[in-house]
């Protein structure tokens, strides 16, 4: 195979294996009465540890601050995320879950850890090195290192 058809179907497939992935996590989360979008900033502040600034969860979860902000009140609402402002800049707010969002994250977390193990089985570790690696051409090329051109 040509190196430009190799890279086109990694591109390809990198695109058709996230959307897959997130329809599989979506099945999943249905059974938690949570959506995709609701459960990224959720596992971000359970991996982060509590009193983690808004901004670090955006960056973690992989979206605007506006759309954090929606999702935040979404899950405060429903009493699994609480805000309070950092002692230490006034300006900042700390996130925290409450124990039912302690409970809900670990079981979401449970059952994504089952998924993968599932999904993953098989692979040599050595092919999962390569896949992150692969990974991270793209987010190198994001940020701008490739001079814009992808």
């Amino acid at each position: 195979m040509l190196v430009d058809p190799l890279h086109r179907a990694v591109s390809s497939g990198l695109v058709a294996a996230s959307r897959q992935w997130r329809r599989i996590c979506q099945n999943t989360l249905v059974t938690y009465e949570i959506s995709e979008a609701c459960a990224g900033p959720l596992l971000a502040i359970a991996r982060l540890g509590d009193g983690v600034h808004q901004v670090k969860v955006a960056q973690a979860a992989g979206m605007e601050s506006p759309t954090l902000v929606r999702l935040l009140d979404q899950l405060c609402k429903a009493g699994i995320v609480c805000r309070s402002e950092d002692p230490n800049d006034r300006r900042a707010k700390a996130l925290s879950l409450t124990d039912k969002g302690r409970a809900l994250a670990g079981s979401i977390e449970q059952e994504l850890t089952r998924l993968r193990a599932d999904v993953l089985q098989g692979l040599q570790p050595a092919d999962l090195e390569a896949t992150l690696r692969v990974f991270q051409a793209f987010a190198e090329a994001a940020q701008g290192e490739h001079g814009g051109q992808v």
